[in-house]
């Protein structure tokens, strides 16, 4: 039998891939919680506190830990430094001074800024949409309740 360690697999961050999920599942969390709790209830102090500080850990997280982890991996495990060069497929992006045609060197360590600017941009287009959810989450169920109303501003009601 021939036993496989996927956790040492090259390209394989486990604090990476668990901060990452650890996020999505923080951003479920409030929405789960969200369709549970009525709208317009007053929130407590305690309960004013406590979501304080989740909201807060959960951004702490996300731009904070994750970012750090994945940094953290494209320098050790990817290599992506500032001394490896981009060449691309073929040599095609080689650049001038390596004997290339390109007046730009590129070097790996762009790509792993732009991917960490990508990740700050994504988790932060799901927290934006998430508050405006959360601010917006009573306005379906009351649109739905509104009856109809004829030419003179009188309720349609259906006999049953």
């Amino acid at each position: 039998m021939i036993a496989v360690d996927i956790l040492n697999w090259p390209g394989f961050n486990q604090a990476f891939i668990v901060a990452f999920v650890a996020s999505l599942a923080m951003v479920g969390a409030v929405v789960a919680y969200g369709k549970r709790r009525p709208v317009g209830k007053p929130v407590t102090w305690g309960e004013a506190m406590l979501g304080a500080t989740y909201i807060f850990w959960m951004l702490f997280l996300t731009y904070g830990i994750l970012p750090h982890q994945f940094i953290d991996h494209a320098d050790k495990n990817l290599g992506w430094s500032r001394d490896k060069f981009i060449f691309g497929p073929g040599g095609i992006l080689k650049p001038q001074t390596a004997g290339g045609w390109n007046p730009i060197t590129l070097q790996y360590e762009a790509i792993r800024d732009t991917l960490v600017v990508l990740l700050h941009a994504v988790f932060f287009g799901i927290h934006m949409w998430l508050a405006v959810w959360w601010q917006k989450r009573g306005e379906a169920a009351a649109a739905k309740k509104e009856l109809p109303t004829s030419t003179y501003g009188r309720p349609l009601v259906k006999k049953a």
